[in-house]
């Protein structure tokens, strides 16, 4: 059996989680930043085939997302071989897609931002994506099964400042500097 470097060992993964319009890149930058890890946005490993069904306003199915999150899987399990800690953000809706995630790196922590569906909306008007329309929000609350207390996913309020939902993340998560214990 391999043993993990020290680098290895010490190497953390945390994907931020929640529908779109939750906050996860802008607390998933500002996280990885204040701690000096990786940052990668997951919708960025969507294969072309998920941004254009989004682009034209259909709901992903579960066969859609199969290749994206073994993907996100991928990029977790390569930190890990690098001894790198980081932070991806990943709607991660469903358990089975947590479990699938989980599969590939046990190690990692979710962290779920919830907000409410009113909040959530508001802010989704107010912003254009690049292809993910707020008409597809609703069928992302739809398909959210919010995390039970079995998968130790730490959740954190969708409302309050950036600054407070980072604070919150790293005290729940004991993180410290670049590392955690």
């Amino acid at each position: 059996m391999n043993e993990a470097t020290p680098s290895q060992a010490h190497a953390r993964a945390i994907v931020v989680m929640g529908v779109s319009g939750s906050g996860k890149t802008t607390v998933g930058e500002l996280l990885a930043s204040q701690l000096g890890w990786t940052f990668v946005e997951g919708d960025r490993l969507h294969p072309a085939a998920n941004v254009e069904k989004m682009r034209q306003g259909i709901p992903l199915a579960d066969a859609d997302r199969w290749p994206w999150l073994d993907r996100i899987g991928e990029e977790l399990k390569a930190w890990a071989r690098l001894g790198r800690s980081g932070v991806l953000t990943c709607s991660a809706l469903k358990r089975v897609y947590r479990d699938r995630i989980r599969a590939a790196r046990p190690d990692v922590r979710f962290v779920y931002l919830k907000g409410s569906e009113a909040l959530i909306h508001d802010r989704v008007a107010a912003r254009r994506h690049e292809y993910m329309p707020g008409s597809l929000l609703r069928s992302q609350f739809e398909t959210l099964e919010e995390p039970e207390p079995d998968e130790r996913v730490v959740t954190v309020e969708a409302g309050e400042s950036v600054e407070a939902e980072i604070a919150e993340i790293v005290a729940a998560l004991d993180l410290v500097g670049g590392e955690a214990p």
